[in-house]
C-alpha cells in the first residue's frame, strides 16, 4: 500500500520512479524488489534495496520529486536533503492520532471499528488510533465492548490466531514493551520476546504525562484515558502536533462539529477510524508534524505533476495602447485633441 500507491500515481501522471522500500520490512523489500523488475520495463521503474548508506546515496541525486512514507524523525532528514536542490518533497509521516468517544456514541460500533484499527497489522498502521480520550460516564461500558471486539476478533488465544500478527522486530519489540508500563492492563499484557509476540493490549488509568502519551505507539498498544468535556478533548488534541488522523465516535452532530472546527489534523473521520486511505476519492496526508502534501486518487495524479500554464494568444490584433512610451500616447494625444476648447 505505501510502496504501489504512490508509483501508480506517478505512473499515472507520466513519470519514471525509483523505488526505495524499507529495509525494516525486509521481506517485502525482497519482494518488491523480485517482482518490480519482472512487471516492468526497467526503462521506467528501479528497485534500490538496503539501508541508510542506500539512501544517503539516493539523496545525494538530482530529482524532480520525493515521495517518503515514514516517521517524523527520518522525514526532517529527507526534507532537508531534497532543499538543497529545491526538490519538493510528499511526507506521509506519523503522529498520535486522538480517537475520542463520546457519552452520545454507538459504543459497540466504536469499539469495534477501534479495535479494528488499533490491532489490524498488529498495530503498524499510520492511521491507527493512538489513544482513546473517552467520556468518564460512558468508559466502562466502552472497555467493555473492547474486550468482546477484541475477543471476538482473535479468540481465547490471540496468539494462535491466523488473524494476528507479530512485531517486526527486536527494536520495537523492546521499545513496546517499556510502553505496558504506563498505565493498568485491562487486557492482554502478554509477552513473548522469542516470537516478537504482543498481546492485543488495553490500558486503563493512563496519565497524559506517562511514556506512552509521549511518543507514536505504532503497535498493539491502546491507552484509553478519561475526559470529562469537549473543551477539555480540544485542548489535549491541540497541546499535541497535529496527527494525521482526528477520530470523533458519537451520535451528537454539534459535538462532532466543534472538535472537528478547533482540532487539527491531515484527515478526519466521524464514527470511523484507520480506513481513510482506502477511500481514494478523499485527499490523504498530513499536516506539520504528520507531514506534508496530499494523494491518493486525483490528489496522486495532481501532486505528481507539474503543472505547466501555457498561454496561447493571436497575432492579428495587437493594439498600440499596451507598449510605451506611455506619457504621450497616440491614444492620449486624440483623447486630448477632442476635450480641447
Amino acid at each position: 500500500m505505501t510502496v504501489f500507491a504512490p508509483v501508480a500515481a506517478a505512473f499515472g501522471a507520466g513519470n519514471v520512479v525509483v523505488v526505495k522500500p524499507s529495509e525494516v520490512s525486509a521481506a517485502c523489500s525482497a519482494a518488491v524488489g523480485k517482482l518490480v523488475p519482472k512487471y516492468f520495463d526497467p526503462k521506467v521503474a528501479a528497485v534500490v534495496e538496503g539501508g541508510v548508506p542506500e539512501t544517503t546515496a539516493l539523496l545525494a541525486q538530482k530529482w524532480d520529486f520525493i515521495f517518503f512514507t515514514g516517521s517524523p524523525t527520518v522525514g526532517k532528514i529527507i526534507h532537508q536533503a531534497a532543499a538543497k536542490s529545491l526538490t519538493p518533497c510528499l511526507l506521509e509521516l506519523g503522529g498520535k492520532n486522538p480517537t475520542i468517544v463520546h457519552s452520545s456514541a454507538n459504543l459497540e460500533v466504536a469499539a469495534r471499528r477501534i479495535a479494528y484499527g488499533r490491532y489490524t497489522n498488529t498495530g503498524f498502521f499510520c492511521t491507527a488510533p493512538d489513544h482513546v480520550l473517552v467520556w468518564s460516564e460512558v468508559k466502562d461500558a466502552f472497555i467493555g465492548h473492547l474486550l468482546e471486539a477484541i475477543h471476538e476478533f482473535y479468540g481465547d488465544d490471540p496468539k494462535v490466531s491466523p488473524d494476528y500478527g507479530r512485531v517486526i522486530n527486536h527494536r520495537n519489540f523492546d521499545r513496546l514493551v517499556r510502553l505496558l508500563a504506563s498505565g493498568k492492563v485491562a487486557v492482554g499484557g502478554q509477552t513473548d520476546a522469542k516470537e516478537l509476540y504482543i498481546a492485543p493490549t488495553v490500558l486503563v488509568d493512563v496519565s497524559p504525562e506517562s511514556p506512552i502519551m509521549q511518543e507514536e505507539v505504532f503497535g498493539p498498544i491502546l491507552p484509553v484515558l478519561e475526559i470529562d468535556s469537549v473543551e477539555a478533548v480540544i485542548q489535549s488534541v491541540n497541546s499535541r502536533p497535529p496527527a494525521l488522523g482526528v477520530y470523533v465516535f458519537a451520535e451528537d452532530a454539534s459535538v462532532v462539529e466543534r472538535i472537528l472546527d478547533a482540532t487539527v489534523s491531515g484527515t478526519g473521520c466521524v464514527n470511523e477510524c484507520t480506513v481513510q486511505p482506502f477511500v481514494t476519492d478523499l485527499p490523504f496526508g498530513g499536516v506539520g508534524n504528520s507531514g506534508m502534501g496530499r494523494y491518493r486518487g486525483r490528489a496522486g495524479f495532481e501532486a505528481l505533476t507539474n503543472t505547466r500554464g501555457v498561454m496561447y494568444h493571436s497575432a492579428r490584433i495587437d493594439p498600440a495602447l499596451r507598449y510605451p512610451p506611455y506619457a504621450k500616447h497616440p491614444l492620449e494625444s486624440r483623447i486630448e485633441a477632442k476635450l480641447a476648447p
